[in-house]
């Protein structure tokens, strides 16, 4: 199976969030599903620099098809999402500043700000804390997606899924957006929320 395609996208993406200041240089992760295998980001490698020759090749069962290649410390985490949700085709995992702050409180990102937000993000779940790269935390993330397309990883970051990866992509930079207006609102305070008759209706347009 020929996926250089893939890996070229995935490294373009890889590489946005780093020029968008969603990661740090050695953060974060990306991932794309093509049948039983997966494509991903590597480990101690400057996001900012990837290249497609780069990403590791693993089948669904964690065979690793590149062995020359040290895939992201994250992949077990990535692989436990994509066998509990099989509609999903594409991971994003990064730290952004704000949404990741939200990620180390008690408080909620508000998404019923904007419909853009509700729309393209919904309702957020969160993940309880686990040690990076462990089975804990892929297990965590897993049992959180379930029932969401962006979730919050407490102390850590978050991890947005998609059909695609302009998809999940999107769901990460509008969760930071929503995340920099919940700040702005709750400083300036008087924040008006979308009425809920209009939340229902835009989730059902959105469903």
């Amino acid at each position: 199976m020929n996926l250089d395609n893939e890996k070229k996208e995935t490294a373009l993406y890889m590489r946005r969030l780093y020029e968008k200041g969603l990661t740090t240089c050695s953060g974060g992760n990306v991932s794309q599903r093509i049948g039983s295998v997966i494509v991903i980001t590597p480990s101690q490698i400057d996001k900012a620099y990837i290249r497609e020759d780069q990403i590791a090749e693993i089948e669904i069962n964690e065979n690793n098809l590149t062995p020359h290649l040290k895939p992201s410390m994250e992949t077990a985490m990535h692989l436990a999402v994509y066998k509990t949700r099989p509609d999903i085709k594409a991971i994003v995992h990064a730290h952004p500043v704000t949404a990741t702050a939200f990620a180390t409180s008690n408080k909620e990102i508000n998404c019923r700000l904007t419909g853009e937000t509700r729309a393209i993000i919904g309702i957020p779940a969160n993940a309880p804390y686990a040690m990076m790269g462990t089975q804990t935390l892929a297990e965590r993330v897993s049992d959180a997606a379930k029932n969401a397309n962006v979730v919050l990883m407490e102390n850590h970051g978050v991890i947005c899924f998609g059909e695609n990866l302009l998809m999940a992509f999107d769901r990460l930079e509008v969760l930071e957006a929503a995340a920099k207006a919940t700040l702005i609102t709750h400083l300036l305070g008087d924040k008006k929320e979308i009425p809920v008759n209009d939340l229902k209706e835009i989730d059902k347009l959105f469903s």
